[in-house]
């Protein structure tokens, strides 16, 4: 299988109709490196609910947020059995249980939401504090960090490789073919890195089969499917996808939320007089403000859908971020207000396919506020740092340095 050429530009059907084709590559919108968000608000502002674009091989992209949300949740209607674009790349995912509907999906979702509960999350809170301050610490009298290299790469791969207990050492190569299953264009195909996960793992998810540990691993290969266990295969595509998940998603957001707050002196403030249990609530709103991760579903039958025809295995892509950004749902979005009552958004999906990892990501992120601005309450971007934004799949800001006086 070739990289991903995002470039690539396939006809318009007939059906579509001239006033919803627009030109846009979803992972390189025009101005995304500037400002990831303010690029998908710029396209969403004004625009209809539900567009076409022409290229990643031809797509519909949801831009309302209601819509998004109808897409994402409505299994009856719209498929995960593909949801990376573009098709021919998307069609080779085959992960679970992302890629799997109701009702088979339901016995691994509970699987993982099982081995992910707010329960078990919440004891793992002192250990995930320890982690951030130890980091913190190690550069605080210098004046300067590399966010990117020195924490947000660290800390949740930290907490995530113990969580799985594998080696911290292994956290390049996995955290690279990550990167080549998400991004546009990478330097290893979309299926040789699949392949290279499958290659890891096979080893270990026999290991753990035979002298299973208290690793999510370990709890992925025991747990008892409706009176079986997993098979390799299941095993190799749920591991698989629990690894990318863990080493990407919650890296990317700690960037893009620690750009807002070197540049936002009264954001950064009202969090630094938060107590620890005011930082989980306001993550919400974080959460809301700075969704990252792109995916698709599949249109399962032919249907007239807010105003378009949709036909049978089309992809309809639904960024997350710009359900959240929605002005018609959320009041002055691109503000970070506390105050605001239950921000809408589906930063963690919705339905069926919520992330079961969010207690943890919300976790990681509230302590890592609270142990920072405990710290270091006021800073700023430093002259060497690259802010510019890069798309993909997940969203990322290239490489955040942050300067503050000691």
């Amino acid at each position: 299988m070739e990289p991903v050429v995002t470039s690539a530009v396939l006809a318009t059907p007939t059906h579509v109709a001239p006033e919803r084709v627009v030109d846009i590559d979803i992972y390189a919108l025009p101005g995304q490196s500037d400002d990831f968000h303010a690029a998908w608000r710029t396209l969403q502002d004004g625009a209809p609910p539900i567009v076409w674009t022409p290229r990643n091989e031809g797509h519909w992209i949801a831009l309302s947020g209601e819509v998004l949300a109808e897409v994402q949740s409505d299994y009856e209607r719209f498929s995960n059995r593909i949801i990376v674009i573009p098709k021919s790349v998307g069609a080779q995912h085959g992960l679970i249980p992302t890629t799997i509907d109701p009702p088979e999906h339901r016995p691994y979702r509970k699987l993982l939401n099982d081995a992910m509960s707010l329960a078990k999350v919440r004891r793992m809170h002192e250990s995930i504090r320890q982690t951030a301050a130890e980091l913190i610490d190690g550069f605080v009298d210098a004046g300067r960090c590399d966010f990117t290299h020195d924490y947000a790469r660290v800390f949740p791969l930290r907490i995530f490789m113990s969580l799985v207990d594998l080696p911290i050492a292994d956290v390049e190569r996995i955290r690279h073919w990550a990167e080549c299953m998400t991004r546009p264009n990478p330097p290893m195909p979309f299926g040789a890195a699949k392949r290279a996960f499958y290659d890891y793992l096979a080893p270990v998810v026999a290991a753990r089969s035979a002298a299973p540990g208290e690793d999510l691993i370990s709890h992925v290969v025991t747990a008892d499917m409706e009176g079986r266990r997993l098979t390799t295969d299941e095993a190799l595509a749920l591991s698989t996808q629990v690894l990318i998940a863990g080493v990407d998603t919650v890296v990317n957001f700690l960037g893009f939320l620690f750009l807002h707050l070197a540049t936002h002196d009264d954001t950064r403030r009202e969090l630094a007089a938060m107590s620890s249990s005011g930082l989980l609530t306001a993550s919400n709103e974080l959460f809301r403000r700075f969704g990252l991760v792109i995916i698709a579903r599949i249109v399962r039958e032919d249907m007239e859908f807010h105003g378009v025809r949709l036909k049978a295995g089309e992809l309809v892509c639904i960024p997350t971020q710009v359900h959240g950004l929605d002005a018609r749902i959320n009041a002055c979005p691109m503000d970070v207000d506390f105050s605001r009552r239950s921000g809408r958004h589906s930063t963690f999906g919705s339905g069926p396919h919520m992330c079961p990892g969010q207690e943890l990501a919300r976790a990681e992120v509230a302590i890592t506020l609270e142990q920072w601005l405990r710290r270091i309450p006021d800073f700023r971007v430093a002259a060497d740092a690259d802010t510019r934004c890069s798309g993909g799949i997940v969203g990322q800001v290239n490489r955040l340095v942050l300067e503050w006086d000691r």
